[in-house]
């Protein structure tokens, strides 16, 4: 979705979804984000499918899901769009999503900055 704002400058809006059990994600809707609840990882993979092909920007994905879908996070990964980001689960985290931004982060700067517990 593109915007047109004053002279010639165009601003890009995309969506957010969040795909998860109902009672991770059910706070992201008053946010005003699209939220996707899902009872299992099968169903969490074929909404993720239907999001990144319909021009969402950003999908957070719980973490109890995106650890069964490795293979469509890595293929998502490569591409501008969309933005995959895990978020934990109600209950325990089981630190996958605080490991991915470590990765994703040492990549970009070559170092870890933010968790520095290494």
């Amino acid at each position: 979705m593109t915007r047109l704002y004053g002279k010639g400058c165009v601003i890009c809006m995309y969506k957010i979804g969040v795909i998860g059990d109902y009672d991770s994600i059910c706070g992201f809707a008053a946010l005003g984000l699209d939220i996707f609840a899902q009872t299992d990882a099968e169903g969490a993979r074929a909404q993720l499918k239907t999001l990144a092909e319909s021009g969402y920007g950003i999908i957070y994905i719980t973490e109890q899901y995106i650890e069964k879908m490795r293979d469509e996070m890595e293929k998502y990964r490569g591409e501008l769009l969309p933005a995959i980001i895990p978020i934990p689960s109600v209950g325990t985290s089981s630190g996958f999503g605080r490991a991915c931004v470590k990765k994703y982060v040492e990549q970009a700067v070559g170092s870890d900055i933010i968790f520095n517990d290494d």
